[in-house]
């Protein structure tokens, strides 16, 4: 069975897309449907910007899932077994199992993106990667710090989470984490706190216009990074998404579940090979590919 699954935020880089809007007519029709939406030429910005350029949270996450789609639809005839994103990844899934159409889907992630910008400017935050300690211990060390926020943010693989919440309560976790072992913890060149109680503002617009939006039943499981299991309710769909912006992105247990499902290869749609290079962390026998 095959699983694609769709990357997120950090994937992107500079010439994005050109050679599909130059060779084929699905792809250009998405880059022009997705300047219209976004109100300026992001197509641009994707073909020719600066890696600086790329980096705006409003600039980035639009230009991760346009490229996605815009892979998505130039292939011809795909009908995934069950699909799955990263963080941001998750929009371009639900487009691939029916349950939003790309525009709709598009304009939630301008939406998300301006939001959690917003969010960002109102407090000093970020994120750090922590590698080669047990998930347990980092959730420890991050609930002991009870006078900042700060928690475990991204499940990416064994071995490697990402911390997020204020600048001195990662500054203290990771004080704590090096005194505990960890082989390697350091801050992230992240705009804030992804997935952590500091995006609650941006998590209460997002809930608004989701909840003005009529969600599909999905085509097939989605496995959605809140509860990393096999969803198809649109109400259910709709929750877990809303909740996605302050909770932590289980993407181990969600590609261990999907396995478990019956997942045989995983193919990546997007830019980028990052989650084929956590999938094999997480089980190298499984057969991985990109788009």
């Amino acid at each position: 069975m095959k699983a694609y699954v769709f990357p997120g935020q950090g994937s992107q880089f500079s010439g994005m897309g050109k050679d599909l809007y130059d060779s084929n007519a699905q792809a250009k029709n998405i880059f022009t449907k997705a300047n219209e939406i976004m109100g300026f030429d992001i197509s641009q910005i994707m073909f020719a910007g600066t890696d600086e350029d790329l980096k705006r949270t409003d600039v980035t996450q639009p230009a991760v899932f346009i490229h996605s789609m815009a892979v998505y639809h130039s292939a011809s005839d795909i009908k995934p077994a069950m699909v799955a994103g990263h963080s941001l990844g998750e929009f371009s899934a639900l487009v691939a199992a029916g349950v939003l159409p790309f525009e709709e889907a598009l304009r939630l992630v301008k939406l998300r993106a301006d939001a959690m910008k917003r969010a960002c400017d109102l407090q000093a935050s970020t994120m750090a990667a922590v590698i080669g300690m047990e998930d347990k211990i980092v959730e420890d060390i991050c609930a002991s710090i009870t006078d900042d926020i700060v928690v475990a943010a991204n499940y990416n693989s064994p071995g490697q989470l990402v911390i997020s919440g204020t600048v001195t309560g990662i500054d203290k976790a990771i004080e704590k984490l090096t005194a505990a072992g960890c082989r390697r913890a350091l801050k992230l060149p992240v705009g804030g706190a992804f997935h952590s109680p500091c995006m609650e503002p941006a998590r209460q617009e997002l809930a608004d216009a989701i909840n003005s939006i009529s969600f599909q039943e999905a085509i097939c499981p989605v496995f959605q990074n809140v509860p990393a299991t096999a969803v198809t309710s649109a109400s259910e769909i709709k929750n877990n998404l809303i909740a996605q912006l302050t909770a932590p992105v289980r993407w181990t247990q969600s590609v261990e579940n999907m396995i478990a499902y019956g997942a045989t290869s995983f193919i990546e749609v997007g830019p980028g090979k990052v989650l084929q290079g956590l999938v094999k962390k997480i089980n190298k026998e499984i057969e991985t590919s990109s788009l």
